[in-house]
Protein backbone atom coordinates (compact mmCIF):
# COMPACT_ATOMS: atom_id res chain seq x y z
CA UNK A 1 0.00 0.00 0.00
CA UNK A 2 1.30 3.38 -1.00
CA UNK A 3 2.46 5.62 1.99
CA UNK A 4 -0.30 8.53 2.57
CA UNK A 5 2.75 10.83 2.54
CA UNK A 6 3.19 10.02 -1.17
CA UNK A 7 -0.32 10.08 -2.12
CA UNK A 8 -1.16 13.30 -0.79
CA UNK A 9 1.33 15.56 -3.41
CA UNK A 10 0.31 13.23 -6.01
CA UNK A 11 -3.47 14.54 -5.45
CA UNK A 12 -2.41 17.85 -4.83
CA UNK A 13 -0.95 17.97 -8.16
CA UNK A 14 -3.56 16.46 -10.42
CA UNK A 15 -6.12 18.86 -9.02
CA UNK A 16 -3.74 22.13 -9.74
CA UNK A 17 -3.39 20.55 -12.91
CA UNK A 18 -6.82 20.49 -13.48
CA UNK A 19 -7.57 24.14 -12.33
CA UNK A 20 -4.63 25.49 -14.49
CA UNK A 21 -6.41 23.92 -17.30
CA UNK A 22 -10.03 25.24 -16.72
CA UNK A 23 -8.65 28.13 -16.01
CA UNK A 24 -6.69 28.12 -19.73
CA UNK A 25 -9.95 27.34 -21.18
CA UNK A 26 -12.06 29.89 -19.75
CA UNK A 27 -9.18 32.58 -20.80
CA UNK A 28 -9.26 31.18 -23.88
CA UNK A 29 -12.98 32.08 -24.67
CA UNK A 30 -12.51 35.70 -24.23
CA UNK A 31 -11.90 37.79 -27.07
CA UNK A 32 -8.68 39.54 -26.60
CA UNK A 33 -8.82 43.40 -27.45
CA UNK A 34 -7.36 44.72 -30.76
CA UNK A 35 -5.42 47.58 -31.17
CA UNK A 36 -6.44 50.15 -33.96
CA UNK A 37 -3.34 49.06 -35.68
CA UNK A 38 -4.39 45.26 -35.40
CA UNK A 39 -7.79 46.33 -36.76
CA UNK A 40 -6.80 48.31 -39.65
CA UNK A 41 -4.28 44.80 -40.37
CA UNK A 42 -7.66 42.94 -40.03
CA UNK A 43 -9.28 44.96 -42.71
CA UNK A 44 -6.07 44.44 -45.44
CA UNK A 45 -6.31 40.81 -44.37
CA UNK A 46 -9.82 40.97 -45.48
CA UNK A 47 -8.80 41.38 -49.46
CA UNK A 48 -6.53 38.52 -49.71
CA UNK A 49 -7.49 37.16 -53.32
CA UNK A 50 -6.74 37.34 -56.94
CA UNK A 51 -7.98 40.70 -58.06
CA UNK A 52 -8.05 42.28 -61.68
CA UNK A 53 -8.90 45.61 -63.01
CA UNK A 54 -7.76 48.63 -65.73
CA UNK A 55 -5.44 51.32 -63.95
CA UNK A 56 -5.60 55.11 -64.46
CA UNK A 57 -2.94 57.80 -64.24
CA UNK A 58 -2.80 61.77 -63.66
CA UNK A 59 0.83 61.40 -65.83
CA UNK A 60 1.65 64.25 -68.19
CA UNK A 61 1.86 62.56 -71.48
CA UNK A 62 5.88 63.08 -71.21
CA UNK A 63 5.99 61.42 -67.91
CA UNK A 64 3.96 58.32 -69.64
CA UNK A 65 6.38 58.31 -72.73
CA UNK A 66 9.06 58.69 -69.84
CA UNK A 67 8.06 55.96 -67.90
CA UNK A 68 6.99 53.41 -70.59
CA UNK A 69 3.43 54.02 -69.26
CA UNK A 70 1.67 55.30 -72.36
CA UNK A 71 -0.06 52.80 -72.30
CA UNK A 72 -1.58 50.92 -69.05
CA UNK A 73 -2.76 47.36 -69.29
CA UNK A 74 -4.63 45.83 -66.85
CA UNK A 75 -3.26 44.50 -63.57
CA UNK A 76 -3.30 41.81 -61.80
CA UNK A 77 -2.89 41.94 -57.82
CA UNK A 78 -2.77 39.30 -55.29
CA UNK A 79 -2.92 39.45 -51.65
CA UNK A 80 -2.06 36.71 -49.34
CA UNK A 81 -1.61 36.04 -46.11
CA UNK A 82 1.89 34.86 -44.64
CA UNK A 83 4.11 34.01 -41.43
CA UNK A 84 0.92 32.41 -39.64
CA UNK A 85 -1.18 35.41 -40.16
CA UNK A 86 1.21 38.24 -38.86
CA UNK A 87 2.13 39.23 -42.43
CA UNK A 88 0.07 40.21 -46.14
CA UNK A 89 1.70 39.77 -49.16
CA UNK A 90 0.56 42.08 -52.16
CA UNK A 91 2.32 41.95 -55.56
CA UNK A 92 1.60 43.79 -58.62
CA UNK A 93 1.75 42.70 -61.71
CA UNK A 94 0.89 43.21 -65.58
CA UNK A 95 -2.51 40.98 -66.19
CA UNK A 96 -1.61 38.13 -68.68
CA UNK A 97 2.01 38.03 -68.05
CA UNK A 98 4.87 35.49 -66.83
CA UNK A 99 6.44 35.98 -63.24
CA UNK A 100 9.68 36.48 -64.53
CA UNK A 101 11.22 39.44 -63.15
CA UNK A 102 13.76 40.03 -65.12
CA UNK A 103 11.57 41.09 -67.68
CA UNK A 104 8.34 42.52 -66.32
CA UNK A 105 8.09 44.51 -63.17
CA UNK A 106 6.83 42.84 -60.00
CA UNK A 107 6.79 44.94 -57.37
CA UNK A 108 6.15 43.72 -53.67
CA UNK A 109 4.95 45.21 -50.55
CA UNK A 110 4.76 43.76 -47.18
CA UNK A 111 1.79 44.54 -44.05
CA UNK A 112 2.76 43.83 -40.41
CA UNK A 113 1.75 45.45 -37.18
CA UNK A 114 4.95 47.11 -35.91
CA UNK A 115 4.38 48.26 -32.10
CA UNK A 116 1.17 50.42 -32.62
CA UNK A 117 1.29 51.29 -36.13
CA UNK A 118 0.26 49.13 -39.06
CA UNK A 119 3.35 49.25 -41.29
CA UNK A 120 3.79 49.33 -45.23
CA UNK A 121 7.38 48.44 -46.57
CA UNK A 122 7.17 48.65 -50.72
CA UNK A 123 9.96 46.74 -52.48
CA UNK A 124 10.00 49.00 -55.71
CA UNK A 125 11.18 47.62 -59.40
CA UNK A 126 13.50 50.87 -59.38
CA UNK A 127 14.98 49.26 -56.10
CA UNK A 128 14.07 51.74 -53.38
CA UNK A 129 12.18 50.53 -50.08
CA UNK A 130 9.76 53.25 -49.14
CA UNK A 131 8.11 52.28 -45.57
CA UNK A 132 4.65 53.94 -44.77
CA UNK A 133 2.20 53.48 -41.65
CA UNK A 134 -1.64 53.34 -41.99
CA UNK A 135 -4.95 53.86 -40.00
CA UNK A 136 -8.32 53.00 -40.97
CA UNK A 137 -11.20 55.62 -41.67
CA UNK A 138 -13.95 55.11 -39.35
CA UNK A 139 -16.35 53.98 -41.40
CA UNK A 140 -14.12 50.91 -41.87
CA UNK A 141 -14.06 50.98 -45.41
CA UNK A 142 -10.57 53.11 -45.87
CA UNK A 143 -6.90 52.33 -45.09
CA UNK A 144 -4.88 55.05 -45.98
CA UNK A 145 -0.72 55.17 -45.68
CA UNK A 146 1.79 58.02 -45.22
CA UNK A 147 4.89 58.07 -45.91
CA UNK A 148 7.28 57.64 -43.02
CA UNK A 149 11.11 57.05 -44.87
CA UNK A 150 12.91 55.15 -47.72
CA UNK A 151 15.78 53.32 -48.36
CA UNK A 152 17.76 51.82 -50.73
CA UNK A 153 18.36 53.70 -54.40
CA UNK A 154 16.58 55.92 -56.39
CA UNK A 155 15.08 57.95 -53.67
CA UNK A 156 14.30 60.58 -55.82
CA UNK A 157 11.39 58.83 -57.34
CA UNK A 158 9.64 56.75 -54.86
CA UNK A 159 6.05 55.82 -53.70
CA UNK A 160 4.84 57.95 -50.71
CA UNK A 161 1.38 57.63 -50.51
CA UNK A 162 -1.35 54.69 -50.58
CA UNK A 163 -4.98 53.77 -50.42
CA UNK A 164 -7.49 51.15 -50.36
CA UNK A 165 -10.86 51.62 -50.51
CA UNK A 166 -13.24 48.53 -49.99
CA UNK A 167 -15.54 49.63 -53.01
CA UNK A 168 -18.43 46.65 -51.90
CA UNK A 169 -17.57 44.50 -49.30
CA UNK A 170 -20.57 41.90 -51.16
CA UNK A 171 -18.48 41.53 -54.29
CA UNK A 172 -14.92 41.78 -52.34
CA UNK A 173 -14.15 45.39 -54.95
CA UNK A 174 -11.15 46.93 -54.12
CA UNK A 175 -9.79 50.17 -55.58
CA UNK A 176 -5.79 50.83 -55.09
CA UNK A 177 -4.31 54.51 -55.63
CA UNK A 178 -0.75 55.49 -54.90
CA UNK A 179 1.59 58.73 -55.36
CA UNK A 180 4.96 58.36 -56.60
CA UNK A 181 7.71 60.66 -57.25
CA UNK A 182 8.94 63.50 -55.83
CA UNK A 183 10.35 66.03 -58.68
CA UNK A 184 6.43 65.22 -60.39
CA UNK A 185 3.82 63.63 -57.99
CA UNK A 186 1.34 61.15 -60.25
CA UNK A 187 -0.94 59.41 -58.92
CA UNK A 188 -1.86 55.14 -60.21
CA UNK A 189 -5.55 54.19 -59.66
CA UNK A 190 -7.27 51.39 -60.47
CA UNK A 191 -10.36 49.28 -59.67
CA UNK A 192 -10.00 45.82 -59.31
CA UNK A 193 -12.23 42.20 -58.88
CA UNK A 194 -12.09 38.57 -58.68
CA UNK A 195 -11.52 37.42 -61.76
CA UNK A 196 -13.23 33.86 -61.29
CA UNK A 197 -16.18 36.62 -60.28
CA UNK A 198 -16.44 39.72 -62.36
CA UNK A 199 -19.70 39.90 -61.19
CA UNK A 200 -19.00 39.99 -57.94
CA UNK A 201 -21.72 36.85 -56.87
Amino acid sequence: MKSPRFVQPVVLLLLSTAAFAQSGAQGSSVAPVLSEAQKSFATMKSLAGEWEGPVTTDMSEAMKAKMGADKLNPMHVSLRVASRGNALVHELQEAGTPLDATKYDHPVTMFYVDGDQLTLLHYCDAGNRPRMTGKTSPDGKTVEFEFVDVTGRNQNQHMHHALFSIIDAASRSTRTSTCTGRAEAHRLSGKAESPGNPDGA
